[in-house]
């Protein structure tokens, strides 16, 4: 189950159509505003941080979790 915050990153990624491997990337307040859910969904294995600062890309799982986030 996502929280709130972590279902707003997931429609992001939505939004861009992102699929596992992509990378997708925050910045400025934007960055700021969902740092916490980004790191929690990392922790989940949901996301991959990437090298580039305020990157993102989804794992499978992350994937499978976005598709259904708003059913």
């Amino acid at each position: 189950m996502l929280s709130p915050s972590e279902k707003t990153v997931m429609r992001t990624f939505r939004q861009y159509l992102v699929t596992p491997g992509e990378m997708l990337c925050f910045f400025g307040p934007n960055l700021e505003r969902h740092k916490a859910a980004l790191q929690q969904l990392t922790k989940r294995d949901l996301l991959v941080k990437e090298h580039f600062q305020g990157a993102y890309s989804l794992t499978h799982a992350g994937f499978e979790a976005m598709k259904s986030s708003d059913k």
